[in-house]
């Protein structure tokens, strides 16, 4: 998009086409009306650097001085053709997403498989049925606990580029929860440690999160967890 030029260009044409370009790049801002004018624009820029990253400035410009000007002869597209250009552009989006994601997801998983293929190979790396990897660190001599009980940790989680997603450590405090309100890879993970042991969980996407992920971890991503089981139904 050639904003510079169009938004100079347009900027002149709203005020009547008698702005000089060095007038109308930077506009007086001392009146009240003059600082709310120019800051409900910049917040409106702002915004549509992520509502409608493709915007073209000088179509945006000439639409928004024809609805400010209130004049019907003046509009070039009735308000059903708006709504319905904005349901196109919405559905267009969200599919262009969906392929972002999806290309996303395969590139996460097949990351993911070659880490687990490397990393089994490593000494003292045992790897399950399901494909859950796992590494004793230090063997705890208490019980192990079963899917039903819940459990006090401390622990980190990292993906496999080594960027930490989530840390218990961080914050200072360990987390209690039940095993059987967790991802998968945790449920299965944890039975295979005696209360008091610190291991290593390697877990594939599909224990994980999947394709959704969720807010901190991508699509498909594998992950990582430095976990210490410090007590089994704490409390009881």
């Amino acid at each position: 998009m050639k904003k510079n030029i169009i938004a100079l260009t347009v900027a002149g044409a709203l005020a009547g086409g008698s702005l000089s370009l060095a007038a109308a790049e930077n506009p007086d801002i001392e009146t009240m009306d003059q600082k709310v004018s120019y800051g409900v624009g910049l917040i409106m820029g702002e915004r549509m650097i992520n509502d409608v990253p493709d915007l073209q400035m000088e179509q945006f410009l000439q639409g928004f001085r024809h609805g400010h000007a209130g004049d019907e002869d003046q509009k070039r597209m009735s308000r059903e053709e708006v709504q319905r250009a904005m349901m196109e552009y919405q559905a267009q989006m969200q599919e262009q997403a969906g392929a972002q994601q999806q290309e996303l997801a395969q590139k996460n998983l097949e990351a993911g498989q070659q880490f687990l293929a490397e990393n089994a190979e490593r000494e003292g790396v045992q790897t399950t049925e399901s494909g859950l990897q796992y590494e004793i660190i230090e063997e705890g001599d208490g019980d192990t606990p079963s899917a039903e009980d819940r459990v006090r940790v401390h622990y980190t989680g990292e993906l496999i580029s080594g960027q930490v997603f989530d840390s218990s450590r961080e914050r200072g405090e360990p987390v209690t929860f039940g095993l059987n309100q967790v991802i998968p890879g945790w449920t299965e993970g944890l039975q295979l440690m005696p209360e008091g042991s610190r291991a290593k969980l390697y877990i594939p996407a599909d224990l994980a999160y999947g394709p959704g992920g969720n807010q901190r971890i991508g699509p498909n991503e594998t992950l990582v967890f430095d976990v210490e089981l410090l007590k089994i139904n704490p409390g009881s």
